[in-house]
């Protein structure tokens, strides 16, 4: 999930780093009197079926918000006027073909001052499935097909939702402790807890898997390589970091897999022999379920109630807005401190900045402090 970059959000993506599937280490090999018959291959392999069904649900939310927007009757002007009530925000308020900032706060953008002041914490599930334009949901999207299939097929539709819904939550919920002045749309919170699930859960399962040491290490520096993007300017890493711990943290609970040898006894046919196990799991593994699942209630919690506090946890953490972005001669981190003046009359909002005297209309209503800091910011720049 990322910042704005004129009022919009943009959203690093992590790529697929999922390692091949590694065989076991302990594949049992049934015995009969006569000898060695196979190998038994214990795990379920599931039809995908809910990743598609997310991937189409945000393309399809993506359209609601550009039939929503009328871009043709609420802007001057339009970046491809043929498509008529779903032509795109100018490029030079939205770069990503997409819809304006208050189309997105209609449909429920995350806005911490609505979270906060209206209590709206749906907002922190609802941001997840909308995206800034057109590049912004193709990026995300075809990240969510790499990653989540070969998940899914893995573990099943009910854990694999469960861990992209609950992230991407947890994605929103640091991102809104932290940065409170812009608003925020896009799947990547969740995206990362799929990265952070698949971490915890070669972790977990460390026994069944050969050449683990090298698959770690490929998928740690790959998580590294993702979230050394959020440190640009204009993107939230924070909300890159929440998903990501949220993810990881429910990889231990939902992504633990049985001892093969466990498995094979409770598969084996009759006649053949099998390696007898007592425990299903390994005691390091209930160590883990346990100590995860009260740290992500003990989290979301503590989250919950600093928000609706409406604490900024910047306050708290002078060095803490380095995880997002980090200044170099290249960029500067620093927001510019702009000032505006506005008078309305019903729908029309006449903006001027008090700095360059610039002024624009628009046809909106809503006169929240975010979004006329984002109008703001956007005309003087």
């Amino acid at each position: 999930m990322g910042r704005e970059h004129n009022g919009l959000e943009i959203k690093v993506h992590p790529v697929d780093p999922r390692p091949p599937p590694g065989a076991t280490s302990q594949n049992c090999r049934l015995q009969q009197q006569n000898g060695p018959v196979g190998d038994l291959r214990p795990f379920r392999r599931w039809k995908p079926w809910l990743v598609p069904t997310f991937v189409v649900a945000n393309i399809v939310m993506f359209i609601v918000v550009m039939f929503e927007n009328n871009c043709p009757q609420n802007s001057g002007s339009c970046v491809g006027k043929l498509l008529g009530r779903f032509s795109f925000q100018p490029m030079k308020e939205n770069p990503l073909l997409g819809p304006s900032s208050a189309a997105l706060v209609k449909m429920g953008a995350l806005e911490v001052e609505k979270v906060v002041h209206q209590h709206q914490i749906w907002r922190l599930f609802a941001c997840i499935w909308l995206h800034a334009g057109v590049f912004h949901v193709l990026a995300n999207m075809l990240s969510l097909v790499f990653i989540g299939i070969r998940l899914e097929q893995e573990f099943g539709f009910i854990r694999i939702g469960l861990l992209y819904v609950i992230s991407g939550f947890g994605g929103s919920l640091l991102s809104s402790l932290f940065i409170q002045m812009s608003i925020s749309v896009g799947a990547s919170g969740a995206l990362f807890g799929l990265l952070g699930g698949m971490l915890s859960e070669l972790i977990t399962n460390w026994t069944i898997y050969e050449n683990k040491l090298a698959a770690l290490l490929t998928l740690i520096f790959i998580i590294i390589i993702n979230l050394a993007f959020g440190i640009l300017p204009h993107v939230d890493n924070f909300a890159h970091i929440g998903g990501f711990i949220s993810g990881f943290l429910l990889g231990f609970v939902f992504l633990i897999r049985p001892q093969f040898g466990w498995v094979n006894q409770k598969a084996c046919p009759q006649g053949y022999i099998a390696p007898h196990v007592n425990s299903k799991h390994k005691p390091y593994q209930y160590v883990l379920w346990v100590v995860s699942l009260a740290l992500l209630i003990a989290g979301f919690t503590a989250g919950l109630v600093t928000l609706l506090r409406g604490h900024n946890l910047n306050d708290n953490c002078s060095w803490c807005h380095y995880l997002s972005c980090v200044p170099t001669s290249l960029w500067s981190c620093k927001s510019q401190n702009v000032s505006c003046e506005f008078t309305q009359m019903g729908a029309k909002l006449n903006l001027t900045c008090l700095d360059s005297r610039k002024s624009n209309i628009y046809f909106d209503q809503d006169t929240s402090a975010a979004h006329l800091q984002h109008l703001c910011s956007q005309l003087c720049s």
